[in-house]
Order: structure tokens, then C-alpha cells, then sequence
């Protein structure tokens, strides 16, 4: 059985390599932040390996994803935001300006692709060039790998690392704390860099570089040398069945879907960022803070009211505050992104009713969403409008109601006022006592 896992890993690590167009990959991390890690780590051990120990700065674009500036502090980096232009895209001037002013100490950038805000930067060769003319290595981000698969890939683009989360690109379900998967491919000046395992000599996938079991400067980053292994098959089988034809078929998809749902809602709210051509990569942001200003609504309040919809909520206020950004993925079929879309529209025209006043600012449906079946059933309803508003806004949620469990709490209130749950000292005595 242990043979059969070494063989299926092998494949699937030569698969890995020949989609990201690296030359090694890494089957080790357990996650998106773990991969981000040992890169990093192995970044920084290919400086010290040349004597550039000092190599300390990383630039990270503000469009990048919110994990790189953490994973720098981890590995003892110095965070040096780059700005992006009006069209989120990264600035290149102020790039250039930075990876000059720090050139002595640029260990990498960190940059995602498509950007967080959505749009494929055409200039993305040129930061690597910039970055690599400095001295600095190009850490790529896969967390928006399900729009590069089959149509481009990090190391053609001229990235040296890049994480890749098995757990969103290639079909193992993620949520819940886990389990997932976070291998990483790099060029192969970083392969000797990989990490290593205290138990079980790791060779590099694709360069079959021996790490050594012996070698300190390659230590592990899990417990177990080929991380979560046991859901390997799940990746395996997926791009086994899909075949390249198939992944890219989904990378197609998965974009056209969120160009479809951006051009159904951007006569109701307005889209952030586009590409040069008009369209955004694999994700849209809608931009709620114009709605907010004229009616009193707060981006809380559209994601609260989704619930009532039968929707949870898209990532909310990332990257950019008082945002919405939707990732529809290859996953949704047509008819239920037609559903989402019918839920975005039906919220617009509810803030519109506030915003000129037929609605109050308070009693109304979005400030009280979520709605649960309690609030329904109370028999002293006494808000202005209806049960059948408040639960059923269109009649799609009417026939298959998925219903909130519990009313909206004060998020805020309990980030800054933490409740400790767990047991008082004094009752583990209790119990020694009894």
C-alpha cells in the first residue's frame, strides 16, 4: 500500500509540475499558508546559500492576497507595500521606485494571478523582470490557479515558487478546518531548498533532488513528509479523468462565469475593476460604498439579507472594504448563478425602496436579516412588513427554503470582547476532589 501512495504521489507531482511549468514540486504542505511558508523558507535559503543572508524585504502589491504580508512576518521578512493604479492593477512606477530603493536587501515579491482584485495584469512579466533584476525572487500565489490551468502557467509567466491549494483548484472540498493540501513548485535553483523530513528521506518531485535527511537547513514543514496524503487520490483522479482538454474546459468556465455574473449585475451595482478589454479574470467585486452613502445600507446588511435568499454571503470587505467579491467558480451550473443573479437584483431594488424612504431605515428587511423560522412563527410579528417578505423574498426561495439558524450577531462586539469557554481552574480541583 505505501508503494502504491509513493507511486501515486510521483504522477500526480509530475502532473503538478507539467501544469504550473515548474521543474520541481514539493508534496509536503498541508495548505495554502503552510505552501506559502516553505516557500518562502526556501526562498530564503537560497539567499543564504549565496551569501545574501541580509536579503530581508519582500514587496507585496496591495492587490495581492491576504496571507503573503503573515507568511513574510513568519519567515522574518520586512513587508514593503507596492501600490496598485486606479485600475488595480500594480503600479509599476512605484514597483520599480521600491525594488531600487531596497535592491541591496530584496529577498522576493509576493504577487497573485489574477489579481485579488480580479483582473489579469498584462504587465504581470514585467514585475517578475523588475523583481529579477534587483535580485529578487517572484513568489506567485495559486490561490486563483483555477484561472491559469490549461491557458498559462506561473513558471511560463516567469515566477520562481508558487503554492498550489489542491483543496480549491483541483476538486478536494474544502471548509471546515480541513483536511487540505498545499504542495509547491519551483524553479530548479530552489529545488535543493525544498523541505526535507527528519523520518523519511523526501526527494524533490520532477528533479529527484536527494535533500538529505541529515541537512538542518531543509527542515520539515508537517509532520508528515507528503502531508495530508490520504486525500491525494481524491486530485489524482480528478485531473487523471479530466485530462488537459478537461482542465482547461474548467479554467474556461470558471471565467465565463464570473463575466457572466459581472455583466448581468453591473446595470445595479458597480463593478470595481475590469481588465483593458472590460471583462474581469475569474471573480468581480461590486462595490456597495456608493449604496451605502445614498441609502443607509451597509454591506452587512446585502450579506445578511443573501441569507434570507438562500445564499451565503461572498467574501465580504477583501480586498477592498465595503466590497463584495463574488467567485462563482466552474462548479455553479447556469441556473444557479441565474438564481444568485435574480437575489442581487431583488436586494438592489429593496435598497432602493429605503433609499427613498417608502422603507424605513430601521424596520426593514435588510437591517433585520437574517430572518429564522423563530421569527417567523413569533406570534407578536410587529415590523412593518410582511412574514412572506421577510422569508420568502422571490418565489425560487419558496420552494426550497434553507433557513438561517440564528438572527444577525454584533461581529465587531465579539472580536473585541473575546469570551473564554473554556473550564475555571477551580473544577478540574473539583473533580480531583470528587
Amino acid at each position: 500500500q505505501a508503494g502504491g501512495y509513493k507511486t501515486m504521489i510521483d504522477e500526480l507531482s509530475d502532473w503538478l509540475i507539467d501544469i504550473t511549468g515548474y521543474d520541481a514540486m514539493s508534496m509536503q504542505p498541508n495548505s495554502g499558508a503552510q505552501g506559502e511558508y516553505a516557500g518562502l523558507l526556501a526562498i530564503k535559503r537560497y539567499h543564504a546559500s549565496r551569501g545574501d543572508d541580509h536579503r530581508d524585504v519582500v514587496l507585496i502589491p496591495q492587490s495581492a492576497h491576504g496571507t503573503n504580508p503573515a507568511s513574510a512576518q513568519m519567515v522574518s521578512y520586512k513587508v514593503v507595500v507596492v501600490n496598485c493604479d486606479e485600475a488595480g492593477n500594480v503600479d509599476l512606477v512605484d514597483l520599480r521606485s521600491k525594488a531600487e530603493e531596497v535592491a541591496d536587501n530584496l529577498a522576493c515579491a509576493m504577487i497573485t494571478y489574477p489579481s485579488t482584485h480580479g483582473v489579469y495584469e498584462e504587465t504581470v512579466k514585467e514585475i517578475c523582470d523588475i523583481v529579477h533584476e534587483f535580485g529578487g525572487q517572484v513568489y506567485m500565489d495559486g490561490a486563483n490557479m483555477n484561472a491559469q490551468v490549461g491557458i498559462t502557467s506561473p513558471g511560463l509567466i516567469g515566477s520562481d515558487v508558487s503554492h498550489l491549494n489542491l483543496h480549491k483548484t483541483f476538486c478536494i472540498p474544502h471548509g471546515g478546518g480541513g483536511p487540505g493540501m498545499g504542495p509547491i513548485g519551483v524553479k530548479a535553483h530552489l529545488a535543493p531548498f525544498l523541505p526535507n523530513h527528519s523520518q523519511v528521506e523526501v526527494v524533490a518531485g520532477g528533479t529527484g533532488e536527494q535533500l538529505g535527511a541529515s541537512d538542518a537547513r531543509n527542515g520539515a514543514v508537517s509532520a508528515a513528509p507528503w502531508g495530508s496524503a490520504s486525500i491525494l487520490p481524491i486530485s489524482y483522479m480528478y485531473i487523471k479523468m479530466m485530462g488537459s482538454e478537461g482542465l482547461k474546459r474548467a479554467t474556461e468556465v470558471a471565467i465565463l462565469n464570473a463575466n457572466y455574473v459581472a455583466q448581468q449585475l453591473e446595470a445595479h451595482y458597480p463593478i470595481l475593476y475590469k481588465g483593458m478589454n472590460g471583462r474581469v479574470a475569474h471573480e468581480c467585486i461590486i462595490d456597495l460604498r456608493p449604496l451605502k452613502e445614498a441609502s443607509g445600507v451597509t454591506e452587512m446588511d446585502v450579506a445578511k439579507r443573501l441569507n434570507d435568499y438562500g445564499f451565503h454571503a461572498p467574501t465580504m470587505s477583501f480586498p477592498v472594504a465595503g466590497t463584495l467579491m463574488i467567485e462563482p467558480t466552474e462548479s455553479e451550473a447556469k441556473v444557479e448563478l441565474d438564481r444568485f443573479i435574480e437575489a442581487m437584483i431583488g436586494i438592489r431594488h429593496e435598497i432602493a425602496k429605503v433609499q427613498s424612504g417608502e422603507w424605513d431605515a430601521i424596520d426593514n428587511p435588510l437591517h433585520n436579516a437574517p430572518h429564522t423560522l423563530a421569527d417567523i412563527c413569533d406570534a407578536n410579528w410587529e415590523r412593518s412588513y410582511t412574514r412572506e417578505l421577510a422569508a420568502y423574498p422571490v418565489a425560487a426561495v419558496a420552494r426550497n427554503k434553507f433557513w438561517p439558524s440564528v438572527n444577525r450577531i454584533d461581529d465587531v462586539y465579539g472580536d473585541r470582547n473575546l469570551v473564554c469557554s473554556c473550564p475555571d481552574l477551580d473544577s478540574y480541583r473539583e473533580i480531583l476532589e470528587e
